[in-house]
């Protein structure tokens, strides 16, 4: 079943392609950091990776990478996905978050993360090549985590 990994593929935010492939996608999104799943009756319908943004002397620092599958979109799974990260992120005893690939039109995740309190800290032009737009901006996103 490929249904997990089509919410990144399929989807127009995330720096994955259709020539990425399924198997590839879930070695990189599988092995590398924590994952962590959104279950409902129709199986895996969001999730994410959470981890240090650098290692060493910049690991208290946290970085997650989330997706939801389309279909499940505007029913609080992204925003459920994200405060559920920022609460492991803080009891692992992260002291930030930050976002380092946030494509600039995928509104909805940048509403979403200002709502949750992270500022745009940074603007990378055209890094992203979207399947619609062409090239567009991605954002580097950023919050302090407060103690619990």
């Amino acid at each position: 079943d490929d249904r997990e990994g089509r919410a990144l593929i399929v989807g127009q935010a995330q720096a994955f392609s259709h020539e990425f492939g399924v198997d590839t996608f879930r070695n990189h999104w599988f092995t590398a950091q924590d994952p962590h799943v959104a279950v409902m009756e129709a199986g895996v319908v969001g999730m994410y990776k959470m981890g240090a943004n650098y290692p060493g002397l910049g690991a208290h620092v946290a970085s997650a990478t989330y997706a939801v599958d389309p279909a499940a979109q505007g029913h609080g799974i992204g925003r459920a996905l994200v405060v559920h990260s920022l609460a492991q992120a803080r009891s692992a005893g992260f002291q930030a978050m930050q976002f380092n690939y946030v494509v600039s039109t995928n509104t909805p995740a940048v509403a979403l993360y200002r709502n949750l309190g992270f500022v745009i800290v940074g603007t990378l032009p055209q890094a992203f090549r979207h399947r619609d737009l062409g090239l567009v901006d991605v954002y580097v996103m950023h919050r302090f985590l407060q103690p619990a």
